[in-house]
């Protein structure tokens, strides 16, 4: 689209009230603000639920019969965030896919540092396999934003390792996937990131990792063995300090034998793809996932 919608988005961005490296209370209150000023639609049904004795958010279209199950994790550094904060986009995906979201809202650092986030993961998937059968995955993906697409892959390598059942496919918005933040954007993006700086950041890296090794792998699925995990669909924005996270991922999946897609749009933030009613490129990347996700969870589970 043209350059003054980008522009317009970058304004909006650099312009925030959302301190990132600030008071977790505080800029909990900030973000949830921020997401969710905008009434959601009004065919948008949002039920709160409890899956393995995790608090969930379903998120479905009313009038649509589901043709599959969306397992979803919100963005935020492991540290903000809620199943409500990613409504938006979690609802617009489910309009497009004609899937219900069950969105997880696993536990926050640095309250809850690494592993109850995963914990919580793991407990939801295994939950809803148990709800769908644990021979019938096929109707099952994972999605995950910003650090929910960290998690959805640390998620997706702990499964594998309990011989746990694979979804259907993973899609992985802007992968914050690098806790050891060596990844060459974390320094050659400062100047065209919107949102982030690098010693925000790290800020947020240590609430989450509390005493671990940011280079654990469950942590940091950068340094994943990612072998036997389902197809991958990775969107990222040139303009991003998180771009090498998602690009090293991918390879990181390539090596391994994963079918991965890479997508990497220019000229846009991180997670642009929440702003597609207004940015011609979100609005693509979204028609991209809708595609991918209809070719890969059978509908009906067959």
């Amino acid at each position: 689209m043209s350059k003054e919608q980008r522009e317009a988005l970058d304004t909006l961005f650099r312009n925030g009230p959302l301190d990132v490296g600030g008071d977790p209370a505080r800029q909990r209150e900030v973000f949830t603000r921020m997401l969710t000023s905008r009434p959601l639609p009004e065919d948008v049904v949002l039920t709160p639920a409890r899956l393995g004795e995790v608090p969930v958010l379903e998120i479905g279209i009313d009038g649509v019969t589901p043709e599959g199950t969306l397992l979803w994790f919100h963005g935020g550094f492991y540290v903000f965030g809620s199943a409500r904060t990613s409504a938006g986009l979690a609802s617009d995906v489910a309009r497009r896919t004609r899937m219900k979201v069950i969105s997880v809202d696993y536990r926050l650092a640095p309250e809850y540092p690494f592993p109850a986030a995963l914990d919580d993961a793991l407990a939801a998937y295994r939950a809803l396999l148990g709800e769908t059968g644990s021979g019938n995955p096929a109707r099952i993906a994972v999605v995950g934003e910003s650090a929910g697409a960290g998690l959805a892959t640390a998620l997706l390598v702990r499964a594998r390792e309990l011989s746990l059942p694979m979804p259907a496919a993973g899609v992985l918005f802007s992968p914050y996937a690098d806790l050891t933040l060596s990844g060459a954007s974390m320094t050659t993006k400062t100047a065209v990131d919107p949102s982030f700086t690098p010693d925000a950041v790290a800020v947020r890296a240590k609430d989450y990792m509390g005493v671990a090794d940011p280079a654990d792998p469950l942590i940091s699925p950068v340094f994943a063995n990612l072998r036997g995990l389902p197809a991958l669909l990775i969107q990222a924005g040139s303009n991003e300090l998180l771009l090498d996270d998602a690009v090293r991922l991918a390879a990181r999946a390539a090596a391994d034998d994963v079918p991965v897609t890479l997508e990497v749009t220019p000229g846009v933030p991180h997670l642009f793809q929440a702003f597609a009613a207004m940015l011609g490129e979100g609005d693509a990347a979204l028609r991209q996932v809708t595609k991918f996700l209809h070719a890969a969870v059978t509908p009906g589970g067959s």
